[in-house]
């Protein structure tokens, strides 16, 4: 039976990507990752050993680098559509380009509520995540999404009714602490957004569900914030 190429994909993995974007008066620190993958028709470099449809990968880390220095202004989501659609617009063998950005979050130092022009603090283990699909067709999916956001509340969740075997040594209560680490994700019905405010407004959401939830499980809470 003759070796058929199923569907294939290649790319960059984490061009890590810093920027730092010069306002009059103070400057913005942006943090980000980005992975590259193209897939398409590639069947000659593997059955030929013919390169010339395989854009080199470090072609498309100093694309990103490149592209960054006049596109990488605002939301992820929107440098994700950028650099998306340059690869599929330069490379007439790609069938879809999909790129993921997760970004660090820096946020300027304030003292007496006064913020300071060029100097930083980390966001912590919490990250803001984005990933462009985009088709030769031109169908765009964007998802977005945040990952590493550590949550606890000291009251208002309980784990009771579980079943008990000889094994089991965990008791029954009505008041614990609940702490994990929330990874969430979206997929916007547009392209045509504002993606920093959908953003915003949603985590708050989410924090605010926390927050307020009467938790009998994990999986409780989370159902409510879905």
């Amino acid at each position: 039976m003759p070796i058929k190429l199923g569907t294939n994909a290649y790319g960059k993995n984490a061009v890590n990507l810093s920027r730092v974007i010069r306002h009059a008066g103070h400057h913005e620190f942006r943090q980000v990752s980005v992975s590259v993958q193209l897939t398409g028709d590639f069947e000659s470099a593997h059955t030929l050993g013919d390169n010339s449809l395989i854009l080199p990968t470090d072609t498309q880390k100093n694309t990103v680098y490149a592209l960054a220095k006049e596109h990488f202004t605002g939301t992820i989501e929107a440098f994700g559509l950028v650099l998306a659609r340059h690869f599929v617009a330069r490379n007439p063998q790609v069938s879809q380009a999909r790129i993921e950005l997760v970004e660090h979050l820096w946020q300027r130092m304030s003292f007496e509520g006064q913020e300071h022009p060029h100097a930083f603090v980390g966001g912590g283990s919490e990250k803001r995540r984005a990933v462009i699909h985009l088709s030769a067709d031109g169908t765009t999916v964007v998802h977005a999404g945040l990952k590493g956001l550590l949550l606890l509340k000291t009251a208002d969740s309980g784990f009771v009714g579980y079943p008990k075997d000889e094994y089991t040594v965990l008791p029954e209560t009505t008041d614990r602490i609940l702490a994990t680490e929330c990874e969430a994700e979206w997929e916007y019905t547009s392209i045509d957004l504002d993606f920093e405010l959908f953003y915003q407004k949603i985590r708050l959401s989410l924090l605010r569900t926390f927050s307020a939830h009467k938790s009998l499980s994990v999986q409780h809470t989370l159902y409510a914030i879905g």
